[in-house]
């Protein structure tokens, strides 16, 4: 078939080197005049751009050819760049900087001849002419076959920027228009460079520049209304300026056009007039009134013009074009007229066309013979480039242009993804950003830092990724971090440089100037930063701009080439048109109905028949059996073929509703053929063959449409935002949320239609991915039938919307958008008559259930759903694993699916149903059986079903999964404190597991928050196991005191201690006994990270520890000393963070410290400790108590008062000193032991401190050794002292005094012998008699001498009685 109609294709922009290094710009300046302050002063012009197309771009072999020059100006710099499609050019690219000056808007303009390149440049000040070489003059050979060229920039280094001949400054002359934005250039036959500036009378100045090669004078010419020329020289001032023309008559916009010797200079004015020049005559040939062809004009004609432009465009053929740009506020106009001339040099002007917009801001527009294309910039930074046919588009419809959009402003980065790969892969993918916006950004972020720019693609890739890092670690403070805040900072630096990409990504985007070749058709686009190109596109570009006119045509020929195949299908249409205009509201009415309640859509059409049979007044029926009778024939072939493919409308509810009437209509046509029954017409065999197929087949066709029709108008719902959010996460866990099929919504300010949802959501992507992905799309053909509803996108969306399409994507779209009432009402209207995707629709209906609490509806649908696993695209791919590998089979893996599904919505009733009925699809599976029972047990545990979780724990075939389950068991129940379930489970084949779960959560958790020991003394206890609950305690209260220092841990520790004990005695006593628990945390707890070295060595575990048996006796010291910790702690709270693990040794001192002797006694005797401490200790706080302040005297009464004195004096003279020495006698009368220990540790650490003994405690050493307190006197130097015990010993030896050394018998030659400590004397007296100038040392030792000398006699006399008495 041919096409409907001839649709102007449409364009896409394409960037052209997004990938290329920056431009290596060569930079020269152009000194100017002036000062630097005047040009600050100047006006300010926005940045410019334009280009230029050589006259033999378009010839196939033109050096010339695919090859143009575009350039750029910012204040006072020009950038000049050629380019070649062909070619490399080297040296293309040059920067002018012209000093003191400011380039004007549009100020550049290009020419060529035969041997050159002229470019013509206007600044604020000066103008200049460039002459290059022309790119044929700059090659010797006649065939160039080099990839690369050189530019005709090459050479500009050795041009003369201040050539008189080629630079000159503008005169100061009076009416010249300050800060005119607009200006015109060009050369003339004879060479001569001329420039045109407005003037702000309202005329036009033109500066000429003679032949670059022949003297000449350089003059100012104006151009006047009055068509009289006034020349001025340089440096003369006209004395008068013009006065018969107001300001409004300034020029916005010139053009000029070159007909052989002469320049016509059309100047577009701030009054909304045209105006006409000749350069050779020097006056105004035409002047037209813009404001005639604007059909509102009266605001603007009272305003002046602002933002109007003009463009010529010649043709040899046509003539020459005029297209003019009116803008007005909120509105524009383009005017496109065509010069005409008559005789005696007048001309006018041929309206064309007038085209209207309601774009407001235009950049620029260019204009050929048939076309104006337009660039747009509006107020969201968007540009937007249209063209049209000003000739044939009579309707004003602009054919848009694609453009590239900036890349999406955040990046979404899932959990399982790196935040440096996905921002570099956004960075870096082609089309996205240009390399100039990656390395402005680079330099930016990385301030400070000199680097290299020049890179390349790949290069940058690496800088980018070193810069970012590096910035990264130097923000890092902390030497240790979490994996989590790694990301969270790596994610931020990642994003901050993005945005600086984004950044000057969309500042380079800018549009400038729109670039037209008119002899190659090529169209750019300059901007900012780069350029692109506008390349043609497929048809679908056109889908939303298409009028939307009447799908029937008179000319049969645009239906298809076939006369035949035109005439049948004008024949059909006519008669469903009599059908579809004879058919009531009612009977219409009657036939949707029929749809929505899933009644025969056939017998809805019969009776519609029998009641226009009823009412055929006027004889349509009759009508329509006059019809050819070959149409009959074709009806298979209406929806079926390739022809039928190519009806469709630009409106999805209107080719639904269209072709609803039309299925309709031939749903009543058929069963008119059927009643006729002629079998004459039909013949027999076709009679049944229209019943039996056609029939059966155009229902479906109408009932589809019905489908796509109510979709059409059945509003969306707006879904919260927490909605939407728990919907992806119930996605997430189906892995559906990478399909372009559930993306949440964000609804417009208008309600929308499920199927305009779909569109802008789904369908859109789709569309423009597989129209474009095919180089070959029929969109390179016309379409069919009417033009109206030629639009591929509009077909390729009825093809996602037809209800019998394996994609499903509607559906999801409905699911992924939360859109559950209306997904549910679709799937309804579906299910009776579609046997396609069953199984997704009842998956999809189930999940609509699920949001509304219809759990069993739910789950019935899953379970429909499972018989169609398989053979559905969507249930494939549900059930498709992320890494392809394939555990289970299909139908398990969907069921795995549901599972988590319901899982994660918290129905877990459902799940304990669902899982069961999908053990018998496992069969002898043992691995999804153990998977499918864990999660029985899980959901059973998680419903408080203690014994059926119990009761699928033990039907688990995996050993593994059982004891992970038998941990999550404990773990729950004790959490819940079920303890009574946990104990009294059987636990068959299970017990040492249960043991050692019980032990190893014991020994990881917290002790006071934690009951786990409790728990596994209870279990012991329930299994008569007394031995192993003893140990059990035991090992409890060992790190209660290593571990919980407090009050309470000592406390429970003494429980422990005593239940330990308990359980021991209810052993036989040869069984009594239990092995003592590792000491420290030498524990083999799962996760337990290994022992380490100095250097950083795994050490290996002890294997050869020596066990210790503790009886029972051994723990009930263990409970003493737990005791007495308890005491030490409630006395002294602080000490209880070191009591709790302190031996007994330890615990002595401790208790010493805090004053509890009687404790530290009672402690010592029970572990047959010495009680050398505690007297020392109370020996040391009898000093501190002699010379302590009142403060120590109150203090001391609190621990005075924790031990049990005989008889405690409080009266006044009585004081804590007093009381604490009283504690210390006492001791020591009641604690005796061999060689006096204790009262000599006592004085010893009494002088070692100074402190003068006390009187009672000389008295009671001299009873039992007073040798040895001779010896202590010595030691510390008392020899005063010890002078006076020598000689009190003495006396008492000789029998004065000697009851109070304990002497029962004195010197005597009947009693027994007696004994002086001769070396400590002699000791003595040493040290009296080492210093001899001390007079009482000399005394002291005298008195000695003068003692032994008396009881030396009374020995002899002695000895010799003695002796006297044995010789009797």
């Amino acid at each position: 078939m041919a096409a409907a109609g001839a649709v102007e294709r449409s364009f896409v922009e394409v960037v052209g080197a997004e990938r290329e290094r920056p431009r290596h710009f060569r930079e020269f300046t152009v000194c100017g005049i002036g000062t630097a302050n005047a040009a600050a002063g100047a006006v300010k012009y926005g940045e410019s751009a334009g280009g230029f197309y050589y006259v033999e771009s378009g010839k196939l072999f033109s050096v010339t050819r695919n090859r143009f020059i575009h350039w750029k100006t910012s204040g006072d710099t020009l950038e000049l760049v050629e380019e070649s499609l062909d070619i490399n050019l080297l040296n293309n690219a040059v920067r002018l900087k012209f000093q003191n000056c400011v380039l004007l808007p549009g100020g550049v303009h290009v020419s060529e001849t035969q041997n050159h390149v002229i470019i013509l440049i206007l600044t604020s000040q000066t103008v200049h002419r460039l002459l290059l070489p022309h790119p044929s003059r700059m090659y010797r050979s006649e065939l160039a076959i080099e990839s690369q060229m050189q530019s005709i920039f090459t050479d500009i280094g050795k041009v003369d920027f201040r050539d008189p001949c080629n630079y000159q400054p503008i005169p100061s002359v009076p009416g010249l228009s300050p800060g005119s934005a607009t200006s015109a250039a060009w050369l003339s036959n004879d060479g001569e460079a001329l420039f045109a500036l407005p003037s702000a009378s309202g005329g036009i100045f033109v500066l000429k520049l003679p032949p670059y090669d022949i003297p000449g004078v350089v003059s100012v010419v104006e151009l006047k209304q009055s068509s009289v020329m006034q020349r001025l020289l340089i440096g003369w001032m006209p004395t008068a300026i013009r006065g018969d023309q107001g300001p409004s008559d300034r020029p916005l916009s010139l053009a000029v056009h070159c007909v052989e010797h002469n320049a016509f200079i059309f100047a577009l004015c701030q009054d909304h007039k045209l105006r006409m020049w000749s350069y050779k005559d020097q006056m105004c040939l035409m002047v037209a009134d813009m404001l005639e062809f604007v059909p509102v004009n009266k605001d603007l004609r009272l305003t002046a013009g602002t933002g109007h432009k003009l463009r010529l465009a010649y043709s040899p053929s046509m003539g020459l074009y005029l297209g003019v740009y009116l803008h007005a506020p909120k509105r524009g106009q383009f005017c496109v007229f065509q010069l005409v001339s008559a005789e005696n040099n007048r001309y006018s002007l041929d309206h064309i066309s007038s085209l209207f917009t309601s774009q407001e801001t235009l950049i620029d527009f260019a204009l050929t013979s048939t076309d104006i294309w337009a660039l747009w910039h509006d107020a969201e930074n968007q540009t937007a480039v249209k063209y049209i046919n000003f000739e044939h588009n009579v309707a004003g419809q602009w054919s848009p242009v694609f453009m590239q959009p900036l890349p999406e402003e955040e990046i979404v980065i899932r959990d399982d993804q790196d935040p440096r790969e996905m921002y570099l892969q956004s960075l870096f993918t082609p089309g996205r950003f240009i390399n100039a916006a990656l390395c402005k950004a680079l330099q930016i972020f990385c301030r400070g830092t000199e680097r290299n720019l020049d890179l390349s693609w790949m290069e940058l890739k690496k800088e980018v990724t070193l810069a970012v890092e590096s910035e990264l670690q130097g923000s890092v403070t902390e030497y240790e971090f979490s994996q989590e805040e790694f990301r969270s900072l790596q994610q931020e630096f990642w994003c901050k440089f993005y945005a600086c990409c984004l950044q000057y990504q969309e500042a380079l985007s800018h549009p400038l100037a729109l670039h037209l070749n008119p002899h190659t058709s090529m169209v750019c686009l300059l901007k900012k930063g780069y350029l692109s190109f506008l390349v043609p596109s497929s048809l679908v570009d056109h889908l939303y701009l298409l009028p939307d006119e009447n799908l029937l045509t008179e000319d049969e020929t645009t239906i298809s080439d076939d006369v035949d195949v035109a005439r049948d299908v004008m024949c059909l249409i006519k008669c469903l048109r009599l059908i579809g205009e004879s058919v009531t509201m009612d009977m219409s009415v009657m036939m949707e109905m029929s749809c929505y309640n899933l009644q025969s859509p056939e017998k809805a059409a019969e009776q519609i028949l029998e009641d226009l049979i009823t009412i055929d007044v006027d004889n349509v029926m009759e009508d329509i059996c006059t019809q050819p009778l070959n149409i009959r024939m074709n009806l298979s072939q209406l929806y079926g073929s390739s022809t039928s493919g190519h009806i469709v409308c630009r409106s999805v509810c209107k080719i639904a509703s269209t072709r609803f009437l039309i299925c309709r209509d031939l749903l009543i046509l058929q069963q008119l053929l059927m009643r006729l029954g002629d079998a004459v017409i039909l013949g027999a065999g076709q009679l049944f063959q229209a019943q039996q197929d056609l029939l059966h087949r155009t229902a479906p066709l109408l009932l589809s449409y019905y489908l796509i029709k109510w979709g059409s108008q059945c509003l969306a719902t707006d879904v919260p935002v927490d909605t939407l959010e728990s919907n992806l996460q119930h996605l997430s866990v189906l892995e559906l949320t990478d399909s372009g099929a559930l993306t949440a919504n964000k609804f417009v300010s208008s309600p929308q239609t499920i199927v305009e949802l779909f569109f802008q959501e789904v369908a859109r992507k789709h569309i423009i991915s597989h129209l474009f992905s095919q180089p070959k799309a029929p969109l390179s053909q016309t379409g069919l039938n009417w033009p109206e509803m030629i639009t591929a996108v509009t077909n390729y969306l009825l093809q996602l919307l037809w209800p019998s399409n394996p994609g499903c994507l509607f559906l999801e779209c409905l699911m992924g958008n939360c859109q559950y009432v209306q997904l549910q009402d679709y799937i309804q209207l579906l299910h009776p008559w579609c046997q396609v995707n069953v199984g997704s629709c009842r998956f999809m209906l189930g999940r609509c259930y699920l949001v509304t609490g219809e759990g069993q509806k739910a789950l019935e649908c899953f379970c429909q759903a499972a018989s169609e696993v398989g053979k559905e695209e969507f249930l494939d791919r549900l059930i498709r694993s992320e890494d392809g590998e394939i555990v289970s089979t299909p139908r398990l893996q969907y069921y795995d699916k549901v599972l988590r599904l319901l899982d994660v919505v918290g129905l877990p009733e459902l799940v304990i149903q669902l899982a069961t009925s999908a053990i018998t699809e496992a069969g002898d599976d043992w691995k999804s059986q153990a998977t499918l029972r864990t999660c029985i047990f899980k959901h059973h545990l998680d419903l408080g079903h203690n014994s059926q979780a119990y009761e699928a724990l033990t039907q688990i075939p995996d050993s593994s999964r059982q004891l992970d389950c038998l941990r999550q068991l404990v773990v729950v129940l004790c959490e819940r404190s079920q303890l009574q379930d946990l104990v009294e489970f059987p636990y068959v084949n299970l017990h040492n597991e249960v043991v050692g779960i019980i032990e190893s959560r014991a020994r990881a958790v917290d002790l006071m928050t934690h009951n786990y020991y409790e728990l596994l003394y209870a279990f012991h206890i329930y299994r008569h196991n007394y031995r192993k609950a003893g140990t059990v305690m035991f090992e409890y209260g060992m790190r209660l005191g290593r571990e919980v220092r407090t009050i309470r841990g000592l406390e429970k520790q003494g429980n422990c201690y005593l239940a330990a004990i308990n359980c021991l005695r209810l052993i036989r006593p040869e069984y009594a006994w239990i092995v003592q628990p590792a000491s420290g945390a030498v524990y083999d707890r799962p996760g337990a990270s290994p022992k380490r070295n100095h250097d950083g060595e795994c050490t290996a575990a002890p294997t050869n520890r020596q066990i210790e048996i503790l009886e029972l006796e051994d723990l009930e010291k263990e409970c003493s000393l737990a005791r007495i910790r308890l005491t030490l702690a409630q006395h002294d709270p602080s000490a209880a963070a070191v009591a709790g693990s302190s031996s007994a040794e330890e615990m002595v001192t401790l208790l010493v410290q805090a004053g509890l002797f009687d404790t530290a006694i009672s402690l010592c005797q029970t572990f047959k400790l010495p009680l050398t401490p505690v007297f020392e200790g109370l020996a040391f706080k009898c000093i501190k108590l002699q010379f302590g302040g009142e403060a120590v005297q109150a203090e001391a009464w609190a621990w005075l008062a924790a031990n049990q004195l005989s008889s405690v004096i409080t009266t006044k003279e009585s004081s804590a000193t007093d009381e604490a020495w009283r504690l210390l006698s006492a001791y020591l009368e009641r604690y005796k032991v061999q060689n006096n220990l204790y009262h000599h540790c006592v004085i010893n650490k009494l002088l070692s401190h100074g402190v003068p003994l006390p009187n009672w405690l000389i008295n009671s050493y001299k009873k039992v050794d007073a040798a040895e307190l001779l010896r202590l006197y010595l030691n510390y130097d008392l020899l005063e002292e010890a002078v006076e015990l020598v000689s009190e010993y003495v006396d008492a030896v000789l029998g004065k005094g000697h009851q109070y050394f304990g002497i029962e018998f004195p010197l005597s030659a009947t009693a027994p012998m007696v004994w002086l400590p001769y070396s400590c004397i002699d000791q003595l007296l040493q040290a009296l008699g080492e210093n001899t100038a001390n007079s009482h040392n000399i005394a002291l030792s005298q008195k000695i001498l003068d003692k032994l000398e008396d009881y030396q006699q009374k020995v002899d006399k002695a000895t010799r009685d003695l002796l006297y008495r044995r010789n009797l």
